[in-house]
């Protein structure tokens, strides 16, 4: 198989991976790294994904890696200067992983630039996760959403549809390039 993307969503949580060709979802998936008694250090954490990221390359011959880009900046009520700065050093280290295993340099691309890659309209205001769980529910109704018993998405779902956001991004990106 040739032209298979690879989009990442990484967490230091729930890292979410998606594999596509010619705009089809081979494969989507997500690792849970929360359990500190498990993965007690990032490094651990990245030895999981590492394993999981080999067994994908042993089914699958990658051609190309898209990643989410790590936040940059802070926001009112959102993540603190020490998780920002995990979360890129875990980004970092997954896409070097990437780079070293596959022989491929990883693509960063932002969330907001995949989501418009991938035709997912937010508008201000409204919740991006929830517009592309609803997204990835609308076009790929063969893809089992798991809920909770209270109605919400399973743990590791919306990293799962954000994954497949950036790997359709990615996906786009590269057969656009291949027609110019």
């Amino acid at each position: 198989m040739d032209n298979i993307t690879l989009g990442l969503d990484i967490s230091t949580s729930i890292t979410g991976a998606t594999l596509i060709q010619d705009g089809k979802i081979l494969k989507t998936t997500f690792w849970d790294t929360r359990n500190k008694k498990h993965f007690p250090t990032i490094y651990h954490k990245a030895q999981h994904v590492k394993k999981k990221l080999e067994g994908l390359a042993s089914e699958f011959k990658i051609s190309c890696i898209y990643i989410e880009q790590s936040l940059h900046s802070f926001r009112s009520g959102f993540s603190s200067a020490q998780t920002l700065s995990t979360l890129s050093r875990f980004n970092g280290i997954i896409s070097w992983i990437c780079w070293d295993m596959l022989g491929k340099q990883p693509e960063m691309i932002a969330a907001t630039s995949a989501r418009k890659q991938a035709g997912v309209g937010i508008k201000r205001g409204e919740n991006a996760k929830q517009k592309v769980l609803q997204f990835v529910l609308d076009k790929y109704p063969e893809i089992d959403i798991q809920y909770t018993k209270h109605g919400n998405p399973k743990p590791g779902t919306l990293d799962m549809c954000d994954s497949i956001i950036i790997a359709l991004a990615g996906d786009r990106i590269v057969r656009e390039a291949q027609t110019t």
